[in-house]
């Protein structure tokens, strides 16, 4: 039973957002079997099940609109709607305008992955059984490599600093390593990745569907 006042019910609620698989009766139960791999699915992390939900949302909203809402059009403009490009977002917020969506709106209606995580535990009472952890070295070696980075980028803004050419004394250095499509521009950080397991949802099915 979902919790009264929880950001998830409200928007399945508000955008009338039903079950994407007819196994399923409902959104809740089909992000639960996603979330723990049933039926012999793989189980999905929690950003995947965010990004999963929200594109939902967002094709929702195009097909009440007569907007385009292929997957490849959904997924790139979702991309672009939680992305760091701020051009890019108000340019589509602006083209939504002019097709009588609220982009805004829609924005802040979708959701994080905490609140994704505390929607299957605390408001579905779900169960996960925990995966071994067999990524352990692989965590490290990417951590260690973003360690040697930073080590190297304060010496060199060091460097710089007191060459004159750069004021670092107020920095501070971030290191992230992303993955990109080979197909489309789409990035994501590594870890994010990771915890969803591809890196482009329509590339990863179309690769699928090849290779069968």
């Amino acid at each position: 039973m979902a919790a009264s006042g929880c950001k998830i019910e409200t928007v399945i609620e508000k955008y009338g957002l039903g079950s994407a698989d007819p196994v399923y009766d409902s959104l809740n139960e089909g992000l639960l079997a996603r979330w723990t791999g049933a039926d012999g699915r793989s189980a999905e992390g929690y950003r995947s099940l965010t990004a999963w939900f929200n594109r939902r949302l967002l094709k929702r909203v195009y097909d009440e609109h007569g907007r385009e809402s292929l997957d490849a059009r959904v997924e790139s403009d979702y991309e672009t709607l939680r992305g760091d490009d701020d051009l890019r977002r108000e340019e589509l917020v602006e083209s939504l305008r002019v097709d009588g969506i609220p982009g805004g709106d829609v924005v802040d209606d979708m959701v994080s992955w905490g609140t994704m995580r505390t929607h299957l535990n605390d408001c579905l009472d779900g169960e996960k059984a925990t995966r071994p952890a067999a990524t352990d070295w692989e965590r490290d070696s990417v951590e260690t490599a973003k360690d040697v980075a930073r080590q190297k980028t304060e010496s060199a803004l060091s460097s710089l600093s007191t060459k004159g050419e750069v004021d670092g004394d107020d920095a501070d250095i971030e290191v992230q390593i992303q993955l990109s499509c080979p197909d489309c521009p789409t990035r994501v950080p590594f870890d994010v990745a990771l915890e969803r397991g591809y890196v482009c949802e329509q590339h990863r099915r179309q690769r699928s569907t090849n290779q069968t």
